[in-house]
């Protein structure tokens, strides 16, 4: 399952007790509009969310490993991430 809140997440938004994966997509510093897809661990797709203005995404999810994959203009970058259960996994992409 995954979720994302228009105008991207803020803290206010995670849910107790789920397990989220969220991060920001930026290149030279400064976010970068574009998608971000969360992949799990046979690298099948799960879930696709576009970038706040802030290139800002949220996902939740099971616990176990994961790849998140930035699709934006010029570039594709890929992350993995082990998700703890009801934890918080940061994700920073830079491209």
């Amino acid at each position: 399952m995954c979720g994302a809140k228009a105008g991207g997440p803020d803290a206010s938004s995670i849910r107790p007790g789920e397990t989220t994966i969220q991060g920001q997509v930026t290149r030279d510093g400064e976010p970068v509009a574009g998608y971000v897809r969360l992949l799990d661990a046979t690298g099948e797709f799960t879930a696709e969310v576009p970038t706040s203005a802030t290139g800002q995404f949220r996902f939740y999810a099971a616990e176990g490993t994961w790849t998140v994959r930035a699709l934006v203009p010029g570039a594709t970058v890929d992350r993995t991430v082990v998700a703890q259960k009801g934890g918080l996994a940061e994700v920073a992409i830079a491209v």
